[in-house]
């Protein structure tokens, strides 16, 4: 038995004696002493917890399963037949260039094969291959790319024809003329918004040979662009960055006001559930933060049976009403007037990645301490584009 499904079995066990514990001491009193308090809570820690180090090494078994792939490919075309020549970015010349100008490797043939990759603001364009690890590690980082829909795109607007309103039948009479009754469109802009890093390498570490620049900065790169990309698509206000799901205007439509400010029941998820027309219920997850999580593990419905649900099975996530839940710290905890939990069809949150990200050697300005930079700049956008895909559930205004 896999270590990851042992955790599994495990954490499905310390669940059903938590969920007793709680059931036992709530017969006699709808609220929990103090001390009883403590220990529920330490027992939904090492819930969390073992769901943290499954997660864990799921992603590591996902890691270690990519670097086992082969590097290159085996010589199977017969000898007369050609195969298709890379080009450009995707050439072994401009990948090779392309780290030696990071590294500050002087070489005038290897600088010259840049010129296909040079980009608007002095850097580089990151080569064919090294851009598809980026955006992996941006998936492993943000789980807004996991659930919306990704599109790449090249200059200017995409625009997005959007059926605003449906024509309908109508019932005539022999003869009679029938009524006019078109589908009216709108368009949704997806434009492109600028966000950068800078990371500084000091030289030692930079000339030493065992150090995996690429490596590096791929991670580091998708750690800070990832976790600046997913805050904005949950709560961006679209001003110089995405809009978010949860903000006023161009987000999710409202589900369910809760009754409280800072509380939420079970009636208030199911009726979240069912604010969804049912066409986007098929595809639906819950998102919310970890505190809110929390809340609902409590919540049991109108048959008695508890709302979350841990996975047991590998590559299944844990579940609220048999339906995917997902975390980000940067959905709002439950405080008056917040919006604290999204359940819809996220497919209709289009993510627009303006083609390859950008990255420039800094020499001279990190010097005086021994230290090189690097600029890693990145354009995106992000809209929700048919608003009824995803509901929110609010708080009560204070």
């Amino acid at each position: 038995m896999s270590q990851i499904l042992k955790l599994r079995e495990k954490r499905a066990k310390v669940w059903e004696d938590t969920k007793s514990f709680l059931n036992s001491k709530k017969k006699d009193s709808d609220f929990l002493s103090a001390e009883d308090t403590a220990t529920y809570e330490r027992m939904e820690e090492e819930v969390v917890n073992l769901g943290k180090e499954i997660d864990r090494l799921e992603r590591q078994k996902a890691i270690d399963l990519e670097l086992s792939k082969p590097t290159n490919q085996p010589i199977i075309l017969n000898p007369t037949e050609m195969g298709h020549p890379k080009a450009g970015r995707a050439t072994d010349e401009y990948r090779e260039a392309f780290w030696n100008a990071m590294r500050n490797k002087d070489n005038y043939n290897l600088k010259n094969a840049l010129q296909v990759g040079v980009d608007t603001e002095g850097g580089y364009l990151a080569p064919d291959e090294f851009e598809r690890t980026l955006i992996q590690s941006l998936e492993e980082e943000n789980i807004f790319r996991t659930l919306a829909k990704v599109i790449n795109t090249s200059s200017g607007d995409r625009k997005i024809p959007v059926v605003a309103s449906k024509g309908t039948a109508s019932w005539v009479d022999e003869e009679a003329l029938i009524p006019d009754s078109d589908d009216s469109f709108g368009q949704v802009l997806i434009g492109a918004y600028k966000v950068a890093t800078m990371i500084k390498v000091s030289e030692e570490l930079l000339n030493d040979s065992a150090f995996n620049l690429e490596s590096y900065i791929a991670k580091e790169f998708a750690r800070r662009i990832g976790a600046k990309e997913e805050e904005a698509f949950f709560v961006g206000d679209g001003t110089g960055k995405p809009t978010g799901i949860f903000n006023a205007t161009g987000g999710a439509e409202l589900g369910v006001t809760a009754a409280s400010a800072t509380a939420i029941t079970a009636d208030e998820i199911i009726d979240l559930v069912y604010s969804l027309r049912s066409p986007y219920r098929r595809n639906a997850v819950f998102v919310m933060n970890d505190d809110t999580v929390k809340k609902i593990r409590k919540l049991k419905d109108g048959n008695g049976q508890y709302l979350w649900q841990p996975s047991i099975k590998a590559g299944e996530p844990d579940t609220i009403l048999n339906r995917p839940v997902k975390t980000s710290p940067y959905v709002p905890t439950a405080k008056a007037d917040a919006k604290t939990i999204a359940f819809g069809d996220f497919g209709y949150y289009w993510i627009a990645d303006r083609q390859a990200r950008s990255f420039q050697r800094l020499n001279e300005l990190y010097a005086a301490t021994g230290q090189v930079g690097f600029k890693g700049t990145h354009r995106v956008d992000g809209k929700l584009i048919l608003p009824e895909a995803i509901k929110v559930l609010q708080q009560k205004t204070a």
